[in-house]
């Protein structure tokens, strides 16, 4: 998948992942719609590559493992090297330790 396909293609083809990914458990759509939580409709549609509710869709990346897959997907953003130099630079600053003896 690229960005040059279009949305109908994408939801196609992450449709046709999840029911390999299904089938690879040896679950039926019911079993996958028990065990996300959702209806077996919800099922259908995601893998006949129909638009669902993100969080139906992250339900069954759940009940199929794949919800990690997310992290590199849209990983956490990084602090850009001005934000590292001022959070180093609004650190607290202290004096030498101990006195005298």
């Amino acid at each position: 998948m690229d960005n040059h396909w279009t949305d109908a293609a994408t939801l196609d083809e992450l449709g046709a992942r999840i029911a390999a990914r299904r089938l690879s458990r040896h679950w039926r759509q019911a079993d996958l719609a028990y065990e996300a939580g959702v209806s077996n409709r919800t099922v259908q549609r995601i893998e006949a590559g129909a638009s669902v509710q993100l969080a139906m869709f992250l339900r069954v990346l759940r009940a199929l493992g794949l919800l990690g897959g997310l992290e590199q997907l849209v990983p956490p953003s990084r602090p850009s090297p001005m934000e590292l130099l001022r959070r180093e630079t609004n650190r607290r600053k202290r004096g030498p330790r101990g006195g005298a003896s």
